[in-house]
């Protein structure tokens, strides 16, 4: 990846906030095409997606680092190019505090699934698909996600770093308008113990008019021990209802076979409160990388969606990508 560079923008920066006088702009992208099919009957369908992403990232007379990012992205949608942005302020000692006016992670839909995989998780390509019937089911639980997202990351003390989010209102949810949610979770690599990660998140939001209480929660652990990577995770929605209940249940285990190449296989469980069988899905995933491109592709399998035992679904994505 090739980065741009500019170095004494202080001119610029004084506009937005005291600077010093060492500054730098960095310029990165890339681009993909892909092969997609997310129902056995279906053709292969095949699509792009692009982006570049402009980082300004300077110090201030105070000793703190503040990043702003915007991305340009031709898929975003009709009416902007403009994709994910955020500014972020952050010092050795302090940690990184985050607003992302777009596209920014809360700590439970960062953290939803970190089994190890090559290129895509083992429900990713049938969640995407369309149908109309009986849909594609929720496969995870991640809590919340929306615009002007706050968050903040401490520094990482003896392996152990803490992080929470906010988001204050948000209508991007099927459930209905949520009055604010947040999370937080602590991740720790023991450094006595490498190789191993362990996490939990927990969140809150109100759905509904009614505003009724939905808990979220998640727990996980990955182990990397020469070229394998091996990770389970457990997670629950505890709502007042059955229909705000759902737990789900995955493992995996990634193999790099070099630096360039790795494979991967998993397996997820998704148990809605109101459905009798579960949501099983099964996938593999390859990936090989080649200077700036790459070639990834993962076959997946989901039995049950929606808890339906006639509903299952084979998909496959393969994507060629160039990074600079």
């Amino acid at each position: 990846m090739n980065k741009y560079k500019k170095i004494g923008l202080s001119a610029l920066a004084g506009s937005l906030v005291a600077m010093s006088a060492s500054a730098e702009v960095t310029l990165s992208g890339g681009a993909s095409v892909t092969f997609t099919s997310t129902h056995d009957s279906d053709k292969t369908g095949y699509g792009m997606a692009d982006s570049i992403t402009a980082k300004y990232s300077g110090e201030t007379d105070g000793g703190l680092t503040v990043t702003t990012s915007l991305e340009l992205d031709g898929g975003a949608n009709a009416s902007s190019s403009f994709d994910n942005r955020s500014i972020s302020i952050s010092s050795e000692d302090m940690g990184t505090i985050t607003f992302s006016g777009h596209g920014g992670d809360t700590v439970m839909s960062g953290w939803d699934d970190m089994m190890p995989t090559a290129y895509e998780e083992v429900y990713a390509i049938t969640k995407n698909k369309s149908d109309a019937a009986t849909g594609a089911g929720n496969m995870t639980i991640a809590g919340q996600t929306g615009n002007n997202t706050w968050r903040y990351d401490s520094p990482s003390v003896s392996g152990a770093q803490f992080s929470v989010a906010y988001i204050s209102t948000d209508t991007g949810t099927t459930a209905g308008r949520i009055s604010s949610y947040s999370d937080m979770g602590i991740k720790i690599s023991p450094e006595m113990v490498e190789g191993l990660t362990v996490g939990y998140a927990t969140g809150e939001f109100d759905i509904n008019a009614s505003t009724l209480g939905v808990d979220h929660s998640t727990l996980f652990a990955t182990y990397a021990y020469g070229s394998f990577t091996v990770g389970y995770q457990q997670s629950d929605a505890d709502g007042p209802t059955a229909a705000t209940t759902d737990e789900s249940d995955s493992w995996a285990v990634s193999y790099a076979v070099s630096d360039d190449m790795s494979v991967s296989y998993g397996q997820h469980t998704f148990k809605d409160g109101t459905d009798t069988d579960e949501q099983e899905s099964t996938g593999f995933s390859a990936s090989y990388t080649m200077g700036g491109t790459s070639i990834k592709a993962a076959f997946n399998s989901t039995d049950n969606i929606r808890a339906k035992a006639s509903n299952d679904e084979d998909s496959f994505e393969i994507a060629i990508s160039f990074a600079f």
